[in-house]
């Protein structure tokens, strides 16, 4: 009788064991899924602000034309980053639009290191409103970032400590990408305007 009731505590305990494997499966994928969901919420907003500020651009360029006989290589430049931009969201991948993103950073930079050096353009309402709201746009990109980047830290620690690793491999949840600062970025722009 002993033998039996040793056979049945055995099939309990494992029993136990499949229970308890079941549960942290379940709630190591719902973590996952639900970690995977707030970085995808966060470049949503990355997004979200980056197209606000690609379609006030073009506003910024036609006023700094017209009151301003540019290089037209800046415009060329911020035009071509606006548009890989553009590109790099439709094909939805985010080291593509990180990339892009920072061209595009880069440009308008030059843009707006070369407005300076017409003060008539700085003084005009509509170029002062737009660099205004160009300002808030930058304030929100920035936050923007930083929040994906803290959603992207604390999703990829999940997928990366154990035991959480062995249900991301498990599930299929590999670790994502942070927003990163492109290299030269450290250097402010240098616009000659003797060439």
């Amino acid at each position: 009788m002993a033998f039996g009731s040793s056979r049945g505590k055995l099939r309990y305990v494992i029993l136990g064991l499949v229970i308890v494997l079941v549960l942290w499966l379940i709630v190591s994928y719902n973590g996952l899924v639900t970690a995977k969901g707030t970085v995808d919420n966060q470049w949503a907003q990355v997004e979200t602000q980056y197209q606000r500020r690609v379609d006030l651009v073009p506003n910024l360029v036609s006023t700094v034309k017209g009151a301003a006989n540019f290089e037209q290589e800046t415009f060329r430049q911020v035009t071509e980053a606006r548009s890989a931009w553009a590109q790099a969201k439709t094909v939805s991948d985010r080291g593509q639009q990180i990339a892009a993103a920072g061209n595009f950073d880069a440009a308008l930079s030059r843009l707006l290191v070369t407005v300076e050096a017409y003060p008539q353009l700085q003084a005009t309402q509509a170029f002062r409103d737009l660099m205004a709201q160009l300002e808030g746009t930058e304030n929100r990109i920035s936050v923007a970032r930083k929040d994906y980047n803290d959603s992207v830290f604390r999703y990829n620690v999940r997928v990366q400590r154990f035991p959480g690793v062995l249900a991301a491999r498990l599930f299929r949840f590999p670790p994502e990408k942070m927003f990163e600062a492109q290299s030269g970025a450290e250097n402010a722009p240098k616009v000659d305007f003797n060439q």
